[in-house]
């Protein structure tokens, strides 16, 4: 396949690129011509890695946003929507399990997201839409998991990073509750904390990384982690969470981030792809031969300025995904292009704020079989139709 005339956000550069399989084969400057590919040619479109999402709990996006108030820390969040949100949250656990999760997924593809860090228990799931990335050591928190101390220190997992939430308050105990962490980690192992919103950074030298979720922070703290003064010890990573505590859209999250102005344009595009890449050690987050092809063609709505384009773009805007060579959504424009290329797969048709994409797989029945567990749920899409390429 020859992704021909698009713009690198990167580089602004204009670009033909091939794929062979699932990697990048050429990035040219020059017109690729290979009469046996498939050869789709854009119009004033920037093309970028596949976000990577590096904190999300799959499980966990068909929830509303829950909560009633600012809260000190997540401990005092947790009991207080258990406690006054019984109802809904119990309609959510009634959908199974492996349709949250599948959901989860969608929620992440539409937005142009080719890679998702799950947080919790392992999922292993095969054939996926989307990379689900489990080569770490889960542990929720200091506070709520059983016996983390020991898991932390089990000599048999010391080459896996551990990913926990940390420092997520406002509050004394959550400053506290990093140094405790700090303390314990006997191996010296590789930490990466998630949230870190009472972090200091004589705290962020002992982690490798940090994941960066603003949206999730404001909402549940009216608080975020200072990442302008956390960046210079630790690489920042960017992560949604669920929709318990922001929006399904991930564009959504990121515009949050840039106006706070912690992170430069550059520091925070990072984020989403090559420092992710780096720290979970992943061939991609980059477009350069060689590397997986997890690519997003968008539309750029901001005259000659690419990088202002790349942080206008939102999922009406996106022309495709592509994950590890396979085209998982395009633009219903895009159709009699791509129509005899994808003979045979299976791709359901959906309109999102306006516009209307091709989603591969059946998004309607999921939909429909989410809907009878949970029939007041709202979906970001319109489900249109399912067809056979």
């Amino acid at each position: 396949m020859i992704l021909g005339n698009v713009i690198t956000v990167d580089s602004r550069q204009t670009v033909d690129i091939k794929i062979g399989g699932d990697k990048i084969d050429i990035v040219s400057l020059s017109a690729i011509n290979t009469d046996d590919q498939l050869s789709l040619y854009f119009e004033n479109s920037v093309i970028f890695p596949g976000l990577i999402n590096s904190h999300d709990h799959l499980d966990f996006n068909l929830f509303p946003q829950l909560g009633n108030r600012i809260y000190n820390n997540y401990t005092e969040w947790g009991a207080n929507i258990h406690r006054e949100f019984k109802a809904e949250i119990a309609a959510v656990l009634n959908v199974p399990r492996h349709l949250r999760i599948l959901w989860g997924i969608y929620k992440n593809l539409l937005c142009g997201v080719t890679i998702v860090v799950n947080h919790g228990e392992r999922l292993n799931i095969d054939n996926a839409l989307i990379n689900i990335f489990e080569e770490t050591q889960d542990l929720h928190s200091a506070s709520f998991e059983k016996h983390w101390k020991l898991k932390l220190n089990n000599p048999l997992k010391r080459k896996l990073p551990v990913v926990i939430h940390t420092g997520e308050g406002s509050d004394e105990l959550a400053s506290r509750e990093i140094d405790e962490l700090i303390s314990w980690n006997k191996f010296g192992r590789p930490l990466v904390g998630i949230h870190a919103v009472a972090m200091s950074k004589q705290q962020a030298p002992y982690f490798k990384a940090l994941v960066w979720c603003p949206e999730s922070n404001f909402y549940l703290l009216n608080k975020t982690a200072n990442i302008h003064k956390l960046k210079p010890f630790a690489d920042i990573l960017f992560g949604t969470d669920s929709t318990l505590t922001g929006s399904w859209n991930i564009w959504d999250h990121i515009t949050i981030a840039r106006n706070t102005g912690m992170l430069s344009d550059q520091e925070l595009y990072q984020s989403l792809n090559k420092t992710a890449a780096k720290t979970w050690n992943m061939n991609t987050g980059d477009i350069i031969a060689g590397k997986y092809a997890d690519l997003v063609i968008a539309k750029a709505n901001s005259n000659d300025d690419y990088n202002e384009a790349f942080f206008a773009t939102r999922p009406a805007d996106i022309q495709m995904v592509i994950h590890r060579g396979n085209i998982r959504m395009f633009d219903q424009e895009l159709f009699l292009a791509l129509a005899g290329g994808l003979k045979g797969k299976s791709f359901s048709l959906i309109k999102l704020d306006g516009a209307y994409k091709y989603v591969e797989g059946n998004i309607g029945e999921l939909m429909a079989s989410i809907q009878s567990y949970l029939p007041g749920v709202v979906f970001p899409v319109t489900f249109i139709q399912h067809q056979l390429l």
